[in-house]
Parts: structure tokens; C-alpha cells; sequence
């Protein structure tokens, strides 16, 4: 599990808590809770965002949530020792002894590679088969985070319609003054509501399904150089190299084989 987005989440409800506490008391949360103002803000954006999407995609969208708290299952760094351990079998062994590397694989995009370049495909061939399907898990990736960024800009919008709809029963009722103030709390609930719905929950979860699609895009590449590179019979040591480009300077002594009796 992704410890930060569980923290952060639930650090981000703590500040909510702890603002209404400080302004209006433990007492005061009953003040912050409106039934009608959260089917308007919440029911609406939902509902606007449903009418963008076909049924399957909007479930799935909503189920994209959890991948967030997900920890990635191996780094960058850790791959690029993978592939320098499977360069060297193949220096040693040759490209068949690949195929049984492959067979231990949990990372499908690997191993589909491993498998095309073990049955002899042209590196071209190889390249484009890869590419077209980095390509096109990197759609739905961003298929995933574009569901949160159009509902986030839902939210606040219907907010502002609670509010405004708040507003002209207000209106309607200005003979009784003593009204006016609750009817205009009310109204600004839908505001706030919208505003927790885009803030807390949407942009967060947008911006860390980017953060762990550009992530796992680099992972792909990395396989992609590294896998064309033991084909073509380049130096472990070389490829490591190669491959070490993709990581910041500080993150590379991680990638290191050569103090494990890495190349050669």
C-alpha cells in the first residue's frame, strides 16, 4: 500500500475536522451537514459526469480510485538490474536461454517482450509491437485520471447551483429576517461541498494516477531500450549505462551492478 496517499487522505479529512472544531465547536458539525445540499452537489456532479461516459467506463472510473493507494510493485531502479541480470544469461547462454528467464516473469510487458525477442522478431518489429502498446495502456491511464479531473470540474459547478438555488429561497423569504442567515448558510454548504469533492478527493486522485502512469511509462521504456540492446548483443556493462540515463543522478547508485559482480 501507497502509505502517502493513505496518509494524506486521511490528513486532508483531519484538517476539515479540525477547522470546524476550531470555528464552531465539536457541536457545531450538525451546522456543516445538509441532506439537500449534498444530493444537489454530489448527486448532480456524479450524475453530470455519468452523462460524459458510458456506463462500464464511468464504473470503471470510480474503481480507478483505489489504484492510488497501490504501491508500485518494482522500481525503476530494481528493473534496470533485472534487465542488466538478463543480459548477462543472454551474453552467456545466448537468447534462447531467455525463455525460461521469461516463464518466472510477473510483468507481462516484459516478458511479451522477453518472448519476441527470443522467437527471432526483427528489432524494428519488436519496437513498434512495444511502443504500440505502451502507447496504448498510457490512454487508459489517462482515460483514469481524466474521470477524476472532469468530475472535480463538476464539482464545484453544482456546488455553485446549490448555492444559487439556496439563494433564491432566500430571496423568496426576505419578509422574515430572522431566516435570512441560516437559508444563506445553507447555501454556501453546497459551495463548500463542491469544493471538498474537487479538492480532497478529484484533483488529488488525478494527479497521483499521473504521477504513477509517468512512472510506469519510464519502466516501459527502460524494458524497451534494455531488451532491444540484449538483442543486438551490446555489453552489459554498456546497456547498464544506457539504461542508468533514464534515472536522476542521485537515484543511479541504486541501478549499480558492477560492486554484485554485475557485467563484464
Amino acid at each position: 500500500m501507497d502509505i502517502a496517499s493513505l496518509v494524506g487522505f486521511l490528513m486532508c479529512l483531519g484538517m476539515l475536522i479540525f477547522g470546524i472544531i476550531s470555528a464552531a465547536g465539536i457541536g457545531g458539525f450538525g451546522s456543516y451537514i445538509d441532506v439537500p445540499s449534498a444530493i444537489i452537489t454530489f448527486g448532480g456532479a456524479f450524475a453530470a459526469v455519468m452523462c460524459s461516459y458510458s456506463m462500464s467506463d464511468f464504473v470503471t472510473g470510480l474503481k480507478s480510485f483505489t489504484l492510488i493507494f497501490k504501491a508500485p510493485s518494482l522500481n525503476t531502479a530494481d528493473m534496470i538490474k533485472k534487465i542488466i541480470d538478463l543480459s548477462n544469461v543472454a551474453r552467456k547462454e545466448g537468447l534462447l536461454s531467455l525463455e525460461e528467464a521469461a516463464s518466472d516473469m510477473d510483468e507481462p510487458f516484459l516478458k511479451k517482450g522477453i518472448l519476441l525477442v527470443v522467437d527471432g522478431t526483427d528489432p524494428d518489429l519488436v519496437r513498434g509491437i512495444l511502443e504500440t502498446e505502451m502507447v496504448n495502456i498510457e490512454s487508459r491511464h489517462k482515460n483514469y485520471a481524466g474521470f477524476w479531473e472532469t468530475l472535480g470540474s463538476m464539482g464545484p459547478a453544482w456546488g455553485m447551483i446549490g448555492t444559487l438555488v439556496g439563494l433564491v429561497n432566500m430571496l423568496n423569504n426576505m419578509s422574515d429576517a430572522s431566516s435570512i442567515g441560516p437559508s444563506m448558510a445553507v447555501a454556501l454548504i453546497t459551495t463548500l461541498y463542491g469544493s471538498l469533492l474537487a479538492n480532497w478527493i478529484c484533483a488529488p486522485t488525478a494527479a497521483k494516477l499521473k504521477a504513477d502512469n509517468a512512472v510506469e511509462m519510464q519502466q516501459k521504456e527502460v524494458m524497451i531500450e534494455g531488451l532491444l540492446s540484449i538483442q543486438a548483443g551490446e555489453n552489459p556493462r554498456v546497456i547498464e549505462e544506457k539504461l542508468k540515463s533514464f534515472l536522476a543522478p542521485k537515484e543511479r547508485a541504486a541501478a549499480s551492478t558492477q560492486d554484485e559482480g554485475g557485467g563484464e
